[in-house]
């Protein structure tokens, strides 16, 4: 099993053999530091935080594997969307709402570790 690393870079390996050799020739510029002199980092997408429920979500992905995992936490967000959108019929929110409280309940699994 791959990491994430070790995937990204073969991609990267892969991607860089099919440039030209004109384009691959040219110097590589120096990259620009960011402000606040902290060092440069590479990051591909969001990195989902580390919360209370992350070492569940591991074990779970040990035992279930990504697809059984995958599985499970789809069913889970399918099934607290139909509460939410519940909810919002039962008190008359509008949709502007309904969105807005899934969008809340998505930050919050991420804070609580749900999405590692």
């Amino acid at each position: 099993m791959f990491s994430l690393r070790t995937l990204a870079l073969l991609c990267l390996g892969v991607a860089s053999a099919f440039t030209s050799p004109r384009r691959a020739a040219l110097p590589a510029q120096p990259l620009r530091r960011p402000r606040g002199g902290s060092e440069l980092t590479v990051r591909m997408g969001s990195m989902a935080k580390f919360g209370i429920f992350s070492p569940a979500v591991y074990a779970g992905k040990i035992l279930l594997g990504d697809k059984g995992l995958d599985q499970i936490r789809g069913k889970g967000i399918s099934l607290h969307s139909q509460a939410i959108n519940e909810f919002c019929i039962f008190v008359g929110a509008s949709t502007k709402t309904k969105g807005l409280l899934v969008k809340k309940a998505k930050n919050n699994g991420d804070t609580l570790g749900f999405l590692v």
